[in-house]
């Protein structure tokens, strides 16, 4: 069997992971903060129990990604989705109004957490068989693809992150571990909003077939959901 560790499992894309994944008879590891509260993960859950187990995980906790490490030593990771992300501009945060500490909240989830996890979880995936990280990032990370400005600390924590993976997968190279980035596209979640292009199935169906096609030549790639590669 498989294996998958998935972060932000709770909702939008992480769930949709974790619903693909499991259906397909992977066995995922599937984190959030609270999955005492996450009703529909539960549900997911429920319906998979051979396959899909919960851990309390808060990404911006470095002791307790250390600690789940730990929980799961003797097991193989395939694939590592470091989904957990949050987008930390208000409407009020527009150039002189910057909320810094807001802003070091979201590069300490955005761009700090994929690198822990990925250092914790490299043993990991040294026994897997894909020995594969996958980021979700966005194309707001884009500087070529900036035209419109502000969202000063989503847009510079994505940058960051894709800066991150374009390292790891130099890296890791050598352990044969591939990692990449994948930006979503625009998704009905509660972080797309209700006039987003494309449902989370479209987008983790098409993540999905990127992550389990991935040529060791392409590490360190941005590519879209759709295939296509994101510029830097």
């Amino acid at each position: 069997m498989q294996t998958v560790v998935i972060t932000g499992a709770n909702r939008g894309l992480g769930l949709e992971f974790v619903r693909q994944y499991a259906a397909d008879g992977w066995l995922v590891h599937a984190c959030c903060r609270a999955p005492a509260h996450a009703k529909a993960l539960n549900a997911l859950a429920d319906q998979h129990p051979a396959h899909i187990q919960l851990h309390a995980l808060d990404v911006a906790d470095h002791a307790q990604i250390d600690r789940l490490a730990s929980a799961l030593s003797t097991q193989a990771v395939d694939v590592l989705i470091n989904n957990a992300g949050i987008y930390a501009d208000t409407h009020d945060s527009r150039f002189g109004h910057t909320d810094y500490a807001a802003w070091a909240d979201a590069f300490r989830i955005n761009s700090m957490a994929p690198l822990k996890m990925a250092e914790a979880f490299h043993r990991h995936l040294l026994r897997g068989n894909a020995r594969t990280i996958a980021t979700i990032t966005s194309k707001m990370g884009s500087i070529a693809d900036n035209g419109s400005g502000g969202n000063y600390l989503y847009r510079s924590s994505k940058t960051a992150v894709n800066m991150v993976v374009k390292s790891l997968a130099l890296d890791l190279a050598k352990d044969g571990i591939k990692a990449v980035l994948l930006h979503p596209g625009w998704v009905l979640t509660d972080m797309g909003g209700p006039n987003a292009l494309i449902t989370p199935e479209q987008s983790v169906t098409g993540m999905r077939d990127i992550i389990a096609n991935l040529h060791p030549d392409d590490s360190g790639s941005f590519f879209a959901y759709d295939g296509k590669t994101v510029p830097w």
